[in-house]
């Protein structure tokens, strides 16, 4: 089994199964996660002792995890830029390093008011994200997967819109040139890399949310070719990618009208595109 990609954050404080000491069971428990091959094991066993009531709830827990499930799954959910987002098993488990999409989708949102679109949600994360940064958004938020869209409605809380379809197939034509920030984590792994991914993605998360064809852009291509119908004037897409993506995500932009800048943050080992549409 793999090591988790990033750090579980803010272990909470393990309780005792069925009255056993709860420093033995810990223990125990991160000897078996780190056998399995967990990085971060004695954090995951915290919280995995956190979310078991009784011992037979931890051992089918932990069991799971062994066999590879991402942690995120096993237990509902996943922390994310302070929120704790609902997560399903065959969902896209929410990354670390898109904070820095958050960061840079919600200083261009600024304001109540402005129009917000998390386009390819997937649990919602980052459209939850920004709105709790930026309250009073209009938020829309669209998935072609079923079961995004279901945990993407738990997460975005009632005041936001959430969507089932294929990229703006999903959008209701009111907001045609009325969206300010256009969100977009869309997936960039080219198709012949799939295969070197840790497990926990390749074998549990749904396809189409890593599989970003021959050059890992195919999808950016899409999503820039109909963004300017969408964005308002001086409105902005942003979309997550890898480093040596990036120049063909800005090309995509650039193509299709938009003025495109790459950003990178070293510490999140993170790269966005943000390409804007000229006007006010």
């Amino acid at each position: 089994m793999p090591s988790s990609p990033s750090s579980p954050s803010s272990p909470a404080t393990p309780s005792s199964p069925a009255g056993t000491p709860s420093g033995d069971v810990l223990a125990r428990t991160v000897a078996t996660l780190r056998g399995a091959g967990c990085v971060f094991a004695e954090e995951e066993a915290r919280l995995l002792l956190d979310a078991a009531p009784a011992s037979a709830d931890l051992e089918r827990l932990v069991g799971r995890r062994v066999d590879g499930e991402p942690l995120e799954v096993v237990l509902g959910w996943a922390e994310f830029c302070g929120l704790r987002v609902r997560v399903e098993a065959g969902v896209f488990v929410p990354r670390q390093r898109t904070r820095f999409l958050v960061d840079a989708a919600a200083e261009l949102a600024g304001r109540p008011g402005a129009v917000v679109v998390d386009l390819c949600c997937g649990t919602g994360a980052i459209g939850a994200a920004v709105a709790a940064r930026v309250p009073g958004i209009e938020l829309s938020c669209a998935d072609v997967d079923p079961a995004a869209v279901r945990c993407a409605r738990l997460n975005v809380g009632p005041d936001a819109r959430v969507y089932e379809g294929d990229l703006y197939d999903a959008l209701p034509d009111a907001l045609r040139g009325r969206v300010d920030v256009l969100v977009v984590n869309a997936p960039y792994v080219p198709t012949d890399e799939i295969a070197m991914m840790p497990p926990e993605a390749r074998d549990h998360e749904p396809r189409h949310a890593l599989d970003g064809g021959g050059d890992g852009v195919e999808v950016h291509r899409r999503v820039a070719a109909g963004a300017p119908a969408w964005l308002a004037p001086g409105g902005t897409l942003l979309i997550e990618t890898s480093e040596e993506q990036a120049p063909l995500t800005a090309r995509a932009m650039k193509d299709h009208g938009l003025v495109p800048r790459v950003s990178t943050n070293d510490e999140m080992y993170s790269t966005i595109v943000t390409g804007t549409r000229a006007g006010r």
